[in-house]
């Protein structure tokens, strides 16, 4: 039996074959040591999994997961599934396998984060790093929240669309302040902003918040490609949610887009099992 992760810094989604999908908080070893990894998979997976799975392989697909830093997912599972063949890799990579397979593309990631890569049909050969929602992720979650935040308090939006972001979250400019500040995991607060730029997408400000956030993207990452000639596929809540204003910025630039798939899970244990 194989089990497949894929990991973002929100949520984990979980498969074993053609299984339902199983949800855990976020796993990336940047952010977690060993020992709270194994607790999130002890807490949340273990009781989730048929009682005695015997598992074959384990595919992780994570962010965080560089070959210094997936030793640490590696170590947690293999305490729990010490039977098993585990394979723990970017979900970058899982990307591109779930978008792309075998053939050779620009496989993209936008959700809490944003990062993208070309890839060759078998391994990625060029990826510009995102650098965070602080110097980069352009287009993610993050960042399109940051830049909402930023509209309202520095009044470029409607006072009327800027009252209603307060009043829907119950947000203060100080409260906002000490969320980004002073509490840990400003970019998934930032992120769970998205929802409110989604509602109110049709006022011109939003929607050109929208349209330049990805144009940024592109500009700043896939351009750096040879995308000339090869589809530009997406995954993640946020390409997902914001298909029409990602291809509407793309159409601009003279960008072909492919794809777009909210989840690589189902993908990615396509790819595994052929």
């Amino acid at each position: 039996m194989i089990l497949i992760a894929d990991s973002g810094s929100t949520k984990t989604d979980w498969s074993v074959d053609n299984g339902p999908v199983i949800h855990t908080m976020g796993i990336n070893p940047f952010h977690q040591s060993a020992e709270n990894i194994r607790q999130i998979l002890c807490n949340e997976l273990l009781p989730q999994l048929p009682e005695k799975i015997l598992l074959d392989e384990i595919h992780f697909y994570g962010a965080g997961c560089t070959p210094e830093k997936s030793v640490i997912v590696k170590e947690a599972l293999e305490v729990l599934f010490p039977q098993a063949s585990i394979h723990v890799k970017s979900d970058l990579l899982g990307a591109a396998h779930a978008l792309c397979g075998k053939t050779k593309g620009i496989a993209c990631i936008l959700g809490t984060g944003s990062n993208s890569c070309y890839y060759d049909g078998e391994q990625i050969v060029q990826n510009v790093s995102p650098l965070g929602y602080i110097l980069g992720d352009e287009g993610s979650g993050a960042v399109l929240g940051k830049r909402l935040v930023g509209d309202c308090l520095k009044n470029q939006l409607p006072q009327d669309i800027c009252n209603a972001f307060l009043e829907t979250f119950g947000l203060t400019p100080s409260t906002i302040i000490e969320k980004v500040y002073r509490q840990p995991q400003a970019n998934r607060f930032l992120a769970s902003l998205t929802p409110f730029l989604s509602a109110h997408r049709e006022v011109p400000q939003i929607h050109e918040l929208l349209v330049s956030s990805f144009t940024d993207f592109f500009h700043r990452n896939v351009m750096q490609y040879p995308y000339q000639d090869t589809p530009v596929h997406f995954v993640g809540s946020i390409a997902w949610h914001f298909k029409e204003e990602v291809k509407e910025a793309a159409q601009l630039l003279g960008i072909h887009t492919g794809k777009f798939i909210q989840s690589p899970i189902g993908e990615l244990l396509k790819y595994h099992q052929n």
